[in-house]
């Protein structure tokens, strides 16, 4: 992000994955949420910060709008057909039925959040694509609110996240782990996947600081990792001025700690199990964010670790050991292990940030954020820097 937009300083800004039954994430849902109750945020200002992360014609994304008046802006503003819009249900009524049909004749999606305290018109309700209802209201209240496929809204957990596809959700939205993990009684040992084993083994090399000829020699094991490595190195996220031609090249333009950081990256990306992909996209924004923030520190040892520190905070699950564990088999600098193993350390409190950004808490948010002296709008232009350059890796 270029501009400085001032309207990032008057909210809250949280996101979720939308997920489909197979574990595919369709898009990013956005949660926008005034700092002050009184606050009356300009639509067009919000629209403009949007844009430079979901461009018309870009990804997905659905908001999620906190705010009855700037609601009201966005109803009125030229949405890019690319920005699905949740409208709460007692918001409707039929002075708003024009506006809301020349919407969705523009393309624009308009998602019902709610349960409609009487039945809709079958003019309103073709104006929306798809209902959002959150889980604990559908368990209390199992009769469909309407003839909409249904998004599933408050999901914190794997089995929350089939239990709503059971219900018949066509997609939820939420994030499918939560936790440190925790094998099961009785679960068998499990050890690092063969396939993740050349990683973990140069990420250790690299630690250990041995000569470029063994790190090849290594790497020669894995053609393809060679390759992803390479498409990361190159990709615009990354933004080096010339094009990485081979291992050899990266080692001499990044050095060993730089590497380290984009091996950690493809051992967090790596996962073949099509449940972990909605895991895999919040560790690779938990790094970006992370690493993002820390740029005010003026210390790019920190920013690496930070990267790391985000990256791996989800990597229990994805490998299915505990931290404890995991350090036994793959090296982690010594304050990403106080944040991830003992909850302590200088980069503890930037992840629970990016935890209460996560679960869209604005109680976290704020405490948050006055433990780290950060104001909203420099969060906020963190959180976007970071979805933007995780939709450019992705």
């Amino acid at each position: 992000m270029t501009q400085i937009h001032s309207i990032l300083g008057t909210l809250a800004l949280g996101y979720t994955p939308m997920i489909d039954p197979q574990h595919m994430v369709l898009a990013t849902r956005l949660t926008v949420i005034p700092l002050r109750p009184d606050a009356r945020p300009d639509a067009a200002e919000l629209l403009a910060a949007l844009a430079e992360v979901w461009p018309e014609g870009g990804k997905p994304a659905v908001l999620s709008v906190l705010s009855e008046s700037l609601l009201e802006g966005l109803l009125q503003s030229e949405l890019s057909s690319n920005l699905m819009l949740e409208l709460p249900a007692f918001m409707l009524n039929d002075e708003r039925l024009p506006a809301l049909q020349a919407l969705k004749k523009r393309g624009v999606a308009l998602l019902l959040k709610g349960r409609p305290l009487s039945a809709l018109s079958p003019e309103m309700l073709a104006c929306f694509k798809q209902s959002v209802i959150d889980l604990a209201d559908d368990r209390n209240n199992p009769a469909p609110a309407t003839t909409l496929p249904k998004l599933q809204s408050a999901v914190r957990g794997a089995a929350d996240v089939e239990d709503s596809f059971k219900r018949g959700a066509v997609a939820v939205l939420g994030w499918p782990v939560e936790g440190s993990y925790e094998p099961p009684e009785g679960a068998p040992k499990t050890e690092v996947q063969a396939d993740l084993q050349v990683i973990v083994q140069l990420m250790s090399q690299l630690d250990q600081g041995e000569d470029i000829e063994k790190l090849e020699a290594t790497l020669k094991r894995d053609p393809s990792l060679a390759f992803k490595l390479l498409r990361y190195l190159n990709s615009a996220a990354f933004g080096l001025p010339v094009e990485v031609s081979s291992f050899r090249h990266a080692i001499m333009l990044l050095g060993y700690a730089r590497l380290k950081r984009w091996l950690a990256l493809l051992l967090a990306t790596a996962s073949k199990d099509h449940a972990m992909r909605p895991v895999m996209y919040g560790a690779l924004r938990r790094g970006l964010l992370m690493e993002e923030l820390a740029k005010g520190m003026g210390d790019a040892e920190a920013r690496d670790e930070m990267f790391i520190c985000g990256l791996f905070s989800q990597l229990d699950h994805m490998l299915k050991q505990p931290f404890a564990k995991l350090l036994q088999a793959i090296p982690m600098p010594e304050r990403v292990r106080q944040a991830l193993v003992e909850g302590s350390g200088p980069f503890q409190p930037y992840l629970e940030l990016v935890r209460a950004i996560e679960a869209e808490s604005v109680f976290d948010y704020r405490q948050a954020a006055e433990q780290l002296m950060l104001g909203a709008e420099e969060i906020n232009s963190c959180l976007l820097r970071a979805l933007a350059k995780a939709q450019q890796l992705e």
